[in-house]
């Protein structure tokens, strides 16, 4: 409940802007307030406290607006319980033949959340292990990579992909959020394996939420409540329209469904050299993984 002299104040503030003369304000204090043997103070000294009441409604206000943000919880677009599963179709784009040659090789992926652990700052995670099969998964499995998932209250931290830190999730889930991502990554990360430019500077991408959750569908699979979580899209002569001129793209984007995890994942970063005046000619030197969820539990 507003306390009683900010009603006055506020009706003060009324009457001045009805230009009432001081005497009228007076006269105006005296017929408003409640205690008839005791008027309330005069104006000269009542408007002193005219801007503290204004103030005080404002926060009031503030606090309300406060209260009614409400947000989900980044733990629920990647939820983590041992025995977990989640397969996805992947594309992995490799350059061969000293960068003249594209390939796109095909897999299926499982991750399985196999236990729950202490990462290597003492919080709690869950190790993550991985399993590649062929395109149609008819192969046996053979075991992959492992990383590990730390869900913390204000976002959920990846490590182990490629040996880096990186922070997928960040509160609060709001359209146009920004975070860095790769605060935790070096410089130029993914040398000596890919000297490139494109990993200049990783630390300094601005993750954020593009859009509110909502439906999405690639090649054929539906997914409902997805969370798009855009990287990077950066791009020069993309496509090559001029052979004779340097060419880069830098692409990144990860969606994910809530209560499953991630079920869309583009990671493309290559560049183009044209080696003018070499008989080898021009090259790329890069990589891209496309990947989408075909399987959960």
């Amino acid at each position: 409940m507003f306390p009683r002299f900010l009603f006055v104040a506020l009706n003060v503030y009324v009457a001045g802007i009805r230009q009432l003369s001081p005497c009228e304000y007076c006269q105006y204090l005296k017929l408003n307030s409640l205690n008839l043997e005791k008027p309330l103070m005069k104006f000269p000294i009542f408007s002193r406290l005219l801007p503290a009441a204004m103030a005080a409604l404002f926060l009031v206000s503030c606090d309300d607006e406060k209260e009614t943000f409400v947000t989900d919880n980044v733990n629920d677009y990647r939820p983590a319980a041992v025995g977990k599963y989640i397969t996805y179709r992947l594309d992995s784009m490799v350059f061969t033949n000293f960068g003249r040659d594209v390939e796109i090789r095909k897999y299926q992926v499982k991750h399985v959340v196999d236990a729950q652990i202490t990462d290597n700052e003492g919080r709690p995670a869950y190790r993550i292990f991985t399993y590649l099969s062929d395109s149609t998964g008819t192969q046996p499995w053979q075991p992959g990579k492992t990383y590990t998932v730390t869900p913390l209250s204000d976002q959920v931290e990846v490590f182990g992909e490629d040996n880096r830190r990186y922070i997928k999730l960040h509160m609060p889930v709001k359209n146009n959020f920004t975070w860095k991502g790769n605060k935790f990554v070096p410089d130029n990360t993914y040398n000596p394996l890919y000297p490139f430019s494109n990993d200049d500077n990783m630390q300094d991408w601005d993750f954020y939420y593009d859009g509110e959750p909502g439906t999405f569908s690639y090649r054929g699979n539906n997914y409902s409540n997805v969370l798009t979580v855009e990287q990077i899209d950066e791009s020069l002569n993309v496509p090559i329209t001029s052979p004779t001129s340097y060419a880069s793209k830098s692409r990144g984007v990860e969606k994910y469904s809530k209560n499953i995890g991630l079920v869309y994942k583009e990671y493309e970063l290559w560049e183009y050299q044209p080696n003018t005046g070499n008989p080898a000619g021009p090259y790329k030197i890069g990589f891209g993984v496309t990947m989408w969820m075909i399987d959960h539990n």
